[in-house]
């Protein structure tokens, strides 16, 4: 099955970037895709980060929402939508919300990102607790006939939530849309990514925002897809496009196969 990581560079309009994302998603399809992740906030890069509260949306409504589900009913594919703003509980904050919409249209899933970024270089100062309130549970869900396993970003640093992810069923997919930094992108993107896939013995699509962005921020984008045996089969650096490559079933029972390290684990 073909999959596609939509990387873009995404700015401070919202139906601007909503309609770049539809055109990445169709050139996704009539390239084969019959599966395609987009980058975390795909939909709005704001100047400040409170930019995003005027944006968010109640669940199941709002522009974003619909486009997402109207793109996968018109395309015929699964889409699992990077991130968006949903309304949270706390005053003043928002939630960093992953949905899948199915190629019906209807919406599988949903996964509030747990692990909230901050850093600061002296250079650099980001704290995503100030405006997002950060969800607690892990989610999977069936989407083309995979266990796909839901993470976004800064996930990406906290293995236990991929062990609990694939506790139950191994996941064969891991989706993590993210925006990384191009500080933090540079060292530890691809090394986390193929970390990731190795330990889960699982696919990865990560889609990423990767670019010079109107608010200054520059992204380190690298959107890849990795096998299992933390192969990178697919990758563009910078600027806009579509990350495709073939998964197949029988990769994923051979590496599980040779190496059952999956069943090995006592911890």
């Amino acid at each position: 099955m073909k999959v596609a990581a939509i990387q873009m560079v995404s700015g401070t309009q919202l139906e601007h970037n909503l309609e770049r994302a539809r055109a990445l998603l169709g050139q996704a399809r009539a390239q084969g895709a019959e599966l395609a992740a987009l980058p975390e906030y795909f939909c709005l890069m704001g100047r400040q980060e409170g930019d995003k509260l005027a944006f968010a949306e109640p669940p199941g409504q709002g522009p974003i929402q619909r486009m997402l589900a109207d793109a996968a009913r018109e395309f015929g594919m699964w889409i699992v939508g990077g991130t968006l703003p949903i309304a949270a509980d706390a005053p003043g904050h928002v939630r960093n919300t992953c949905f899948v919409f199915a190629p019906d249209g209807a919406e599988v899933a949903r996964y509030d990102k747990i692990h909230l970024f901050r850093f600061d270089n002296g250079r650099e100062q980001y704290d995503e607790g100030r405006v997002i309130e950060a969800g607690s549970a892990p989610v999977g869900c069936m989407a083309a006939g995979l266990h796909l396993g839901l993470s976004v970003c800064y996930d990406l640093r906290f293995p236990e939530l991929y062990r609990q992810l694939g506790a139950a069923q191994a996941c064969d997919l891991i989706s993590v849309p993210a925006a990384f930094t191009y500080t933090t992108g540079e060292k530890h993107w691809e090394l986390l990514l193929r970390a990731r896939a190795v330990e889960n013995q699982s696919y990865v699509i990560a889609a990423a925002q990767g670019g010079r962005h109107e608010n200054g921020r520059r992204t380190w984008g690298h959107s890849m897809i990795v096998d299992p045996w933390g192969e990178v089969l697919a990758c563009q650096a910078e600027g806009e496009g579509v990350v495709l490559a073939e998964l197949e079933p029988a990769r994923l029972a051979q590496v599980r196969r040779q190496l059952p390290a999956l069943a090995h684990r006592v911890l």
